[in-house]
């Protein structure tokens, strides 16, 4: 009788342990679940972030390498515009070198030296040119009676070169200095049409 109360005993023991067992196992594997459900939230967050970041970045990689692209396609194309002006200005220079000086030109250097009277306030001006224009000049100059010619000669494709008669006020009108002038505006308006910015 003894050994059945032991025995009911020991069962209820074990049984309760194992109810107990059971459903400590059942709540070990219900906040598993929870545990495991809350880390893929947060993981799947977490890949979100990565991708999106990798994204960003990348777009980011794409726009660098495009504006560096760019940017290099119209530092060539300034550096092909500014030979092909280069060259321009080559043979035109070489045509200036080379023109004929006749009536036109006469009245070129009259208007030039008019130009240089206003310009420097008085009338009492000298006069440089090159090697080519002396025998031109000398006819324009009969009807500018206070112009002096200098007898200096400089180097130069044409035009003139005028101070006032007290040498503080100097006008560079040679066909140099206003090509030199020019030149900017050339370029941007070439630039302009070939679509091609400064």
């Amino acid at each position: 009788m003894e050994l059945n109360k032991l025995e009911n005993l020991l069962n209820t023991i074990i049984t309760q342990s194992e109810s107990e067992l059971t459903s400590n196992l059942i709540d070990t594997l219900n906040e598993s679940k929870e545990v495991l459900l809350k880390s893929y939230d947060s993981l799947a967050n977490e890949y979100d972030k990565i991708i999106n970041n990798g994204k960003k970045e990348s777009d980011k990689l794409t726009k660098q390498i495009i504006g560096s692209a760019e940017l290099e396609s119209r530092n060539k194309q300034l550096a092909i515009l500014e030979e092909y002006i280069e060259k321009v200005f080559s043979t035109v220079t070489s045509k200036l070198e080379n023109m004929a000086r006749e009536n036109e030109y006469s009245k070129f250097l009259s208007s030039l030296i008019d130009e240089s009277i206003k310009t420097l306030g008085t009338s009492d001006i000298e006069v440089s040119i090159n090697d080519k224009d002396e025998t031109i000049i000398k006819s324009v100059l009969t009807k500018f009676t206070t112009v002096k010619l200098a007898s200096k000669r400089i180097a130069c494709l044409g035009g003139i070169k005028a101070k006032s008669k007290n040498g503080a006020m100097i006008l560079d009108n040679t066909i140099d200095a206003r090509l030199a002038n020019m030149k900017p505006l050339i370029r941007k308006e070439i630039a302009t049409k070939f679509g091609v910015n400064n």
